[in-house]
């Protein structure tokens, strides 16, 4: 038994969701096969039975022959417990493809996703991505599941047909023949069952998002009083899934009964010919009796026929959307490796696409009037988001440097700020970062001083306090606990942790009172004094503590100089006090 989840869960084949599919059936081939024997063995020991209550009672009951009699009742118990036996067997490795199909598929597209980092939400909508991880996996898993029992169906029908044959050539061609005929026109439902299952499943995914948007927003929403607005959007988009949902009924409704139908009016054929050929002698009793076991059994291998279908729509369905989880590029090539040294800490950061440059070893502020121009600068020093960077450090372009190097030597601290479940501590230190540890495995005091120094010049320290266990306490899930201003303070001390040459802070105290970031601006100098430091804001404390500011206009640097000197120009001192004093 291999335990998952997978240490490698192998490279599956993406060209297509059916060569994805079989791949996943390659890589667990050996209990495949095994559950596909024991379905064989299983459905047909069950096909069986008829047979031997025929004989039993042509060669035991009708000629009396107690002897004939309890060797065919032996024969049935026989095939009763390899049936029994069987059955146990094939549920087992049933339930073991099933689940190690919907890990190995869950864990190619987590892997998926981690690699294409944010590209993955640019690319497809988050709602979809749950919805891949919340029901995709285990639907692509549920075609295995059955495939065992499909294997028993195809081998037991054969076989019941050439018994029937054998025995009656009509009937034998009516059961080889019929069935097959029968399933495929199913064709005349599947494709459109397939269509408007994928199209439901699309407009779900789209209630997703915007109810994972409209949570996390909600306070926001209730301060400007947009709840109904979005209450409204949900209603739609509810109802969108609900129409697309009743059209899938419909098809669907058709096949499940389909399940029934079809099977129902083969065995109505079947024994009706069965009947007429016994009144007229051509077959013997115990033939009549194995012939209405035969149909009774023959509802089983066609339902499961059916059943496959239904399965294969559906997790070719799931494959697609994982697969497409798994082919969004990443922005950056994580493979790449370095081909320039990587400079010195204090060196000098350029921006050629604005002009910016960020001089090392000072705090740098970069204003602009609108936001998303100054966090696109920050997120061209970090190398964030995709396409080539011309952006240079002490010289060296970037994208000459591989991105973890990048990652490791530069931080871009967003403005919205995420938090996860856990430990406090492991939430501000984060993975590798925890230093020293003692006998016990805790940090050592000198980590947890580290700790609360960044605490204090995030000022959440308060936070600390409201813990009952201090940094050992539990951090509820996204931190919902916290305020908004209490957020950006932990992930501003989480920043400071990391402890990198360059660090980039996007509007770290936008959603703090001016008290709090007043300390913060002045504490923010003296923690990251000497180091390269680069904050995007138009908080005149802030800029106040900077060494140097630069102007934005349009996205490109027309004026930079300390934040006293740039209130002598207009534009700068447009923003940054909002007017006041052109309205004096």
């Amino acid at each position: 038994m291999r335990e998952i989840p997978f240490p490698d869960p192998g490279r599956p084949d993406t060209r297509s969701t059916l060569r994805f599919m079989v791949w996943v059936a390659r890589e667990q081939w050996r209990t495949q096969v095994l559950g596909m024997l024991s379905g064989m063995v299983w459905m047909v020991s069950i096909a069986l039975i008829p047979a031997a209550v025929g004989r039993g009672v042509d060669e035991g009951i009708v000629p009396g022959d107690r002897a004939g009699l309890f060797r065919w009742a032996l024969a049935l118990l026989g095939l009763g417990a390899i049936a029994a036996s069987t059955a146990a067997a094939r549920h087992f490795f049933a339930v073991h493809n099933w689940l190690y199909a919907s890990y190995r598929g869950a864990q190619l597209a987590a892997e998926g996703a981690e690699r294409a980092g944010p590209a993955l939400t640019r690319s497809i909508p988050a709602g979809e991505v749950v919805t891949v991880f919340a029901n995709d996996v285990m639907r692509l898993g549920g075609l295995y599941d059955a495939m065992g029992r499909f294997a028993g169906a195809v081998v037991s029908y054969i076989v019941v047909g050439a018994i029937l044959l054998a025995a009656s050539p009509p009937l034998g061609w009516l059961v080889l023949l019929g069935g097959p005929v029968m399933l495929a026109s199913l064709a005349l439902i599947v494709r459109p069952l397939q269509r408007r299952q994928a199209l439901q499943r699309e407009e779900a995914g789209r209630l997703t998002t915007l109810g994972a948007d409209t949570v996390a927003g909600l306070r926001v929403l209730r301060g400007i009083g947009g709840e109904q607005t979005f209450l409204r959007r949900y209603e739609e988009q509810s109802q969108r899934v609900r129409v697309r949902g009743v059209r899938v009924a419909g098809i669907q409704a058709a096949l499940d009964s389909a399940q029934v139908l079809l099977p129902g009016v083969f065995v109505v054929l079947v024994t009706w010919l069965g009947a007429r050929q016994a009144i007229e002698g051509e077959i013997s009793a115990g033939q009549l009796v194995a012939f209405y076991g035969y149909t009774a059994f023959l509802t089983m291998p066609l339902q499961t026929a059916i059943e496959i279908v239904d399965r294969g729509i559906r997790a070719q369905i799931a494959a697609g959307k994982m697969l497409r989880v798994m082919a969004v590029r990443p922005d950056h090539d994580a493979t790449k490796p370095s081909t320039a040294a990587v400079p010195d800490d204090d060196a000098d950061l350029v921006d050629p696409l604005s002009g910016t440059v960020i001089r090392g070893g000072r705090l740098t502020a970069i204003v602009s009037a609108r936001p998303e121009e100054s966090s696109a600068v920050a997120d061209r020093l970090g190398r964030h988001g995709p396409g080539p960077h011309q952006t240079t450090w002490g010289g060296t372009r970037l994208d000459d440097l591989s991105i973890a190097e990048v990652r490791r030597h530069i931080v871009v601290s967003e403005p919205d700020p995420r938090l996860f479940t856990g430990v406090l501590r492991d939430q501000l230190l984060g993975s590798g970062a925890t230093g020293t540890a003692s006998a016990s495995g805790q940090p050592e005091p000198a980590g947890d001083r580290r700790v609360n120094r960044a605490l204090d010049t995030a000022s959440a320290l308060d936070v600390l306090d409201a813990l009952p266990d201090g940094l050992d306490g539990t951090v509820e899930e996204r931190g919902r606990s916290y305020s908004g201003g209490q957020r950006q303070r932990m992930a501003l001390a989480r920043a400071l942790l990391t402890e990198a040459p360059v660090l980039v802070l996007v509007e770290p105290t936008s959603a703090v009172d001016a008290h709090t970031e007043a300390r913060i601006a002045q504490r923010l100098a003296q923690h990251r004094r000497d180091r390269t430091t680069v904050v995007t804001t138009v908080s005149p404390l802030l800029l106040g503590q900077a060494d140097e500011v630069v102007l934005l206009e349009d996205g490109l640097a027309t004026a930079r100089g300390t934040h006293r000197e740039l209130l002598d120009h207009p534009a700068y001192r447009h923003i940054v006090l909002r007017g006041e004093e052109d309205d004096r």
